[in-house]
């Protein structure tokens, strides 16, 4: 016995595109998400014993995000065993999930906000639970959830190489990861940020070292690099999580070199984001002043963040920020054999710009442009060098030691 769905929502000639997809393994259900460019016609087909799950996507073009959903699904996930797409008639593409146990699927839809697409989701629960799950969406609970699609979990967050074939091969060897890192210079334009003793702009600073970086990931085999900023011009604060979402990152590595009253203070620090209140008072004081960096831009405020603002009661945040700890312990251990470390461990404060709910993101104080010394050091493209060295090789500890075939895939030199 067959169960057959039908839910139409555009022409079925239409190219549509799939710009993401994210895979997310809870206890309870694991979530599919399709994101697109247009609203994807799709139909789904439920085969009673069979433990199949086949979402058939009409008009919808193969791109290298959706060629890339079979190799996110993790061999911990309590339902899906494997997947694979397949191109059942010209204008039809069939994404077939086979399943560890007998399970129920729901799907509802999501439209365009806050730089997501049209998205398709697919639950799958227990059978038992089903029944729970088919109440009507509540449209907060909605946003909330798809937050819950987007925290990176292992290997649900990998990124396949730019210009993959569209020519599907499923019994071929899975194309290797790539993984996107996104820089961001901070500051920019009409935001110097802070200025030395000697007139140097931090603005100038994270540029030259965000370039430096870039170039030095994009050496490996299996990183690449994006720049939030590639130039002399503002951003806001949200802005910048856009794009690195925008760019499918998989992590998010925002650069600074900040000034506090105190001259005598030195040294380098990483941060990630916290919920609950700063580390420490130096924490506090940073995030304030860089949170600041919109006001200059002309950036309302009491509006800012609205979507997170209903979200951060979710543990995918948590999840998220836990990630991100991770992530700067690697780069402060590595930058620590360059310069002195101001903080031997990673501070925490509400930094905006780390606000992403999806991509461990971090904040890397390279050193303190009010320091004279300092100053002059990162004056030095010796220094900058350095310290895209020292950063990339954290990177590189971090997706070692945080995904199973990253040790293989990830060169180990440094």
């Amino acid at each position: 016995m067959c169960t057959f769905i039908t839910l139409f929502s555009h022409s079925a000639f239409a190219n549509t595109k799939i710009t993401s997809t994210r895979l997310w393994a809870g206890p309870e259900y694991t979530r599919l998400t399709l994101e697109s460019d247009l609203p994807i016609n799709y139909t789904l087909d439920t085969l009673n014993n069979s433990r199949r799950i086949i979402l058939n996507l009409e008009g919808v073009t193969l791109t290298p995000a959706l060629e890339s959903l079979p190799g996110k699904v993790d061999a911990k996930d309590p339902f899906i065993r494997d997947a694979r797409v397949e191109r059942s008639r010209p204008q039809m593409l069939r994404l077939i999930i086979g399943l560890k146990m007998n399970a129920a699927p729901k799907t509802f839809t999501l439209d365009p906000m806050d730089g997501f697409g049209h998205r398709l989701v697919l639950d799958i629960y227990p059978p038992e639970q089903a029944a729970i799950s088919n109440k009507k969406e509540d449209p907060l609970m909605a946003l909330v959830q798809e937050f819950e699609t987007r925290v990176p979990t292992k290997n649900n967050s990998h990124k396949p190489p730019e210009g993959l074939s569209t020519n599907l091969d499923r019994n071929a060897r899975k194309p290797s990861k790539n993984y996107i890192v996104a820089i961001d210079a901070g500051h920019g334009g009409k935001d110097p940020g802070a200025i030395g003793p000697s007139g140097t702009r931090e603005k100038d600073v994270t540029l030259a070292i965000a370039k430096k970086l870039k170039a030095r990931i994009d050496k490996e085999a299996n990183l690449r690099a994006v720049l939030i900023r590639d130039n002399d011009y503002f951003l806001p604060l949200e802005e910048r999580r856009t794009k690195a979402r925008r760019a499918n990152a998989d992590l998010f590595i925002s650069i600074h070199a900040d000034a506090v009253p105190r001259l005598q203070v030195r040294g380098s620090s990483v941060y990630a984001l916290s919920e609950n209140g700063a580390t420490s008072t130096t924490a506090n004081w940073l995030a304030k002043k860089e949170n600041e960096s919109d006001l200059i831009g002309g950036v309302k405020l009491d509006n800012k963040d609205h979507y997170l603002k209903k979200t951060l009661i979710d543990l995918s945040l948590n999840a998220t920020i836990n990630d991100s700890i991770k992530l700067a312990g690697n780069v402060l251990s590595a930058i620590g054999n360059i310069n002195p470390l101001n903080k031997r461990n990673v501070e925490q404060a509400g930094f905006a710009v780390l606000k992403s709910p999806d991509i461990p993101s971090i904040l890397v104080e390279t050193a303190f442009i009010s320091n004279p010394n300092e100053e002059e050091k990162l004056r030095s493209e010796t220094y900058q060098d350095k310290m895209a060295n020292a950063i990339t090789a954290g990177i590189k500890r971090y997706f070692s030691s945080n995904s199973g075939f990253a040790r293989t895939e990830v060169a180990q030199s440094e």
